[in-house]
């Protein structure tokens, strides 16, 4: 009763204007249920409440399994058999967990494709912020992938740790560091386990960072422009909405828990590791799959690890690219084209992760990669190229003085090679 009255005299001024006097319970819940966003955001601004819940669903079934796992290479592919057959609703909890992890890396990769889509990079700290998590979250979901001890397990962790051998001076002594000896064992087991259990509580924390900035720049919408006099209260129009969004979620992956437990599963991960036995083709979980290609298609070793890192942190230059006039491709056509393009080749590169290294999966991986870094600077030509074009429209001597003035140098440096050829061409011998 008393915990009761707590609550009610916390939460009391839940819905009024915020007060000094408010303690620190009522101004989080006054920054998350009265925040002002804009009022025609789309299904595709849902993925953010979608990624908070696979972070729940992650750690609720990943503190079950750490009841019964046991990290030691003599026993870990034992214990992961034991919660399968002998805990009660052990091998629900184990799909929950193991196909809760494909569904995280969908929703980040739709929410980062949303946010190039719709120009939510400029949105410097938030972004900045958002790929330090994705990075975050992949290193926890490679270390839990070793946990299990399967072949697959064993020989993924010592090709990736052994990639960091690559680096000049220190990069055999971090291998070693990182293998806790000379070879990955009963150590390296150990310690992927510690980062895998606390690593998920620094993600939280960098969630929160990644709200606190949404929340002081606000959030972008599916027009481009600035609705700020048009906001509406967070609740309750876009939480039903989320409600919406974490039901199909979990009823989604409750199916592929239920009818299809082993679909994002590698066969080859069912066997115990075996140092002595390599598996003909190694090769990391789908949502490494595109950075891996890259990986692979890069014959040098220093240059494959460097191609590999740029993949992703490639990200953290977005924010300092060149503004235009608007805010996302949602009327520029020929950008849309180029977006599309990429996410085709994103999993296309992902597929090529998956095949073997021969003929002709090695030339389209190399191609595959090149198309994917060049990307980036042909996504900020054709958007300010479009805003260019639209300015001169309604303006023609606005180029001259905004921050297009390259593109009118560039068109008047054509417009005289074109003139002074045209003058040679029809001059008479």
């Amino acid at each position: 009763m008393k915990f009761y009255l707590f609550l009610e005299s916390s939460f009391s001024n839940l819905y009024h204007e915020k007060k000094p006097d408010q303690n620190i319970f009522q101004k989080v819940f006054f920054s998350l249920v009265n925040l002002p966003v804009p009022p025609n955001l789309t299904i595709m601004w849902n993925f953010g409440s979608l990624l908070g819940t696979c972070w729940a669903i992650q750690v609720l079934s990943g503190l079950l399994l750490a009841c019964h796992y046991t990290p030691d290479v003599a026993y870990a592919f034992d214990s992961v058999i034991y919660i399968m057959r002998e805990v009660n609703n052990g091998w629900l909890i184990r799909s929950i967990h193991v196909n809760g992890a494909s569904a995280f890396f969908v929703c980040i990769y739709i929410h980062i494709a949303r946010g190039i889509f719709y120009h939510s990079f400029f949105k410097k700290h938030t972004w900045l912020v958002g790929c330090s998590i994705l990075l975050l979250l992949m290193m926890i979901a490679f270390t839990g992938y070793v946990l299990p001890w399967g072949q697959m397990s064993y020989w993924g962790a010592t090709v990736i740790t052994n990639l960091a051998s690559a680096i000049p001076y220190i990069g055999n002594d971090l291998v070693e560091w990182m293998w806790g000896g000379f070879c990955v064992g009963n150590a390296t087991l150990k310690r992927f386990f510690v980062v895998h259990f606390i690593a998920p509580f620094l993600l939280l924390a960098l969630s929160g960072v990644h709200i606190f900035y949404l929340h002081e720049t606000g959030s972008s919408n599916p027009l481009g422009v600035d609705s700020d006099a048009e906001a509406v209260p967070f609740h309750s129009f876009y939480t039903l909405k989320d409600l919406v969004g974490v039901v199909v979620l979990i009823w989604v992956l409750g199916v592929i828990c239920l009818c299809y437990p082993d679909f994002f599963s590698d066969p080859i991960n069912f066997n115990p590791a075996d140092p002595l036995k390599t598996p003909t083709h190694i090769q990391p979980e789908w949502y490494f799959l595109f950075a891996y290609a890259i990986l692979r298609s890069i014959p040098n070793k220093l240059g494959g690890v460097l191609g590999l890192v740029l993949s992703v942190s490639i990200l953290y230059i977005m924010p300092f690219f060149p503004k235009g006039f608007q805010r996302g491709i949602q009327y520029n056509i020929f950008a849309q084209v180029l977006f599309w393009g990429f996410v085709g080749n994103f999993i296309f590169l992902s597929f090529i992760g998956a095949c073997p290294i021969e003929y002709p999966y090695d030339l389209m991986g190399i191609i595959s990669s090149v198309v994917y870094f060049l990307f980036f600077p042909l996504y900020v030509l054709c958007y300010l190229s479009w805003d260019y074009v639209l300015m001169e429209m309604i303006n023609p001597n606005m180029g001259k003085s905004s921050s297009f003035s390259v593109f009118a140098y560039m068109r008047e440096a054509y417009l005289k090679v074109r003139n002074t050829i045209t003058s040679w061409w029809l001059t008479p011998l």
